[in-house]
Parts: C-alpha cells; structure tokens; sequence
C-alpha cells in the first residue's frame, strides 16, 4: 500500500470530487464563449487529438528543461500564469468574469509567495474544470479515446523507462509548485497526484458527459475506484504511472455508459 488509509481515501475522495466540480463547470460553458474574450484554438473533433497531444509532449520537455537547469524564477512565472489564467476560467463559472480573475489572480499570487497545502489543494479542486471548459468541445469520443491512449502510453514510458516524470515530480515537490495534489502526512512523506491524471481524466469524463449526459457520472465513479486500486496495491517504495490504472478504468466506466445508456 502506498499510503495509509486515511491519506489513501483522502486522495481518492479528492480526486472523485475534483471531477464533480469540473464536470460542473464544464457544463456550464457547453455551447458559450470563455470569459475575457478568451477564444478556444479552432480543431478539428475528428483529428483534434493530434495537436493537443503534440502541445503536451512540447509543455513536458519545456517543463523538463526548466526543472534540468533549475530555473526558479522561470517556472513559477509559468505556474502563476497557468493559475491564473485556468482558475479564472473556471471560477467564471460560478462568478462576474472578473471578479473570478480577481480571485485568480489573488490565489496564483498567494500559491507562489505563500506556498501553503490548503490553497494549493482546495484551488487545484477547481483549476481542471477550466481546462475541461476549454478543451471538452475540441473533441468527440473518438478523438478523445485516442488521446486517452496516448496519454497512457506515455505515462507508462515517461514513469517505468526514461523516468523523467518522476524527476519533473521530484523538482515540483521541492519548489512546493506543484500541478496536482499534494499531501504531507508523517515524517517527511508526502502523497501527490499529477495534475494530468486528474486532467485528463475530466477530458475523457467530460466529452462523455456532454453527449450522455448524469449517466455519465458513472465513468469518474469508477477511475476513482481504479485509483483506489492502484494506491491500495502499489508499493510504497515505488513510483507508477497513474493514468494506464485510470485510463483503463475510465473506458470501462464508459462501456457502462455505452450500454445503459
């Protein structure tokens, strides 16, 4: 088991929750235009998979490159920019376009000169329905499985071969700028989830849900329960790729929805 129970559950119930609040937010921008005037790259659904994940292989070697010559600066101007500009798509949601910006632009500011665990976590809750307000309508189910595969794949190779993800992870945890979850519990332990697995997985989850709509609820019930497969049975000395565990789980999930639906 890689954490205790209560750490284990914790991130689990996180995770589940963070794709309620994304879902939420991602139904609310179904058909409408981003706040500020921010504009959606124009794809293809057929073949959208292709760019986006293109742009996440650039995002990672970036981000790899900044974490290999350890430039500070230069990764929380990064991280302040992509707080502020997701959480602010995502809070329009449920506030004025800029009142959610304000508030945005408060949280990136206090996540990057007062690192503290509950700002981090409670605004990382919501920071992935931006990115599902934004992406969910570049893609149909198609295109979205393809990605989704894709993903796994190279989770898998970035994690158990070149192992550059858990470098990039490593470097995180020590800034305290982290893109996912992140628990201390102990002495000096810690329990993180990247933010890819919980964004891709309301990627998935949400394109599903635009076509099936509540039913589809079923498909982050059950990547949740994949989690919780991986955390109960993973070895606490090891690190894995999450996303082959919650993609799976996630088309499972889907061929339930597929066939109740």
């Amino acid at each position: 088991m890689k954490h205790n129970w209560n750490v284990t559950l914790l991130i689990v119930v996180m995770f589940f929750v963070a794709q309620l609040i994304g879902l939420y937010i991602t139904n609310e921008y179904v058909g409408e235009e981003l706040p500020l005037g921010i504009e959606r790259p124009e794809l293809d659904p057929e073949t959208s998979y292709v760019p986006v994940f293109l742009i996440i292989l650039v995002a990672t070697a970036l981000a790899f490159v900044i974490a290999f010559f350890k430039a500070v600066r230069l990764w929380k101007f990064w991280f302040f920019l992509s707080v502020f500009f997701v959480l602010g798509i995502a809070l329009g949601a449920f506030f004025n376009e800029y009142i959610a910006f304000g508030i945005s632009l408060i949280v990136a500011f206090y996540k990057i000169i007062r690192p503290n665990v509950w700002i981090h976590n409670i605004s990382e809750l919501f920071l992935y329905g931006g990115l599902g307000a934004m992406f969910v309508p570049l893609f149909n189910i198609w295109s979205v499985s393809i990605l989704l595969i894709l993903i796994m794949g190279y989770d898998a190779i970035a994690v158990w071969k070149t192992k550059h993800m858990v470098k990039l992870a490593k470097f995180q945890s020590k800034m305290k700028f982290f893109t996912g979850f992140l628990i201390p519990y102990g002495k000096n332990r810690v329990a993180i989830l990247g933010g890819g697995d919980i964004g891709f997985t309301l990627l998935f989850s949400g394109v599903v849900f635009v076509k099936y709509g509540l039913i589809s609820l079923i498909v982050p019930l059950i990547a949740s329960l994949g989690l919780l497969g991986l955390l109960v049975y993973g070895d606490k000395n090891k690190f894995y790729p999450a996303m082959p565990f919650i993609g799976v789980s996630c088309f499972i999930g889907y061929g339930i929805v597929y066939l109740l639906a």
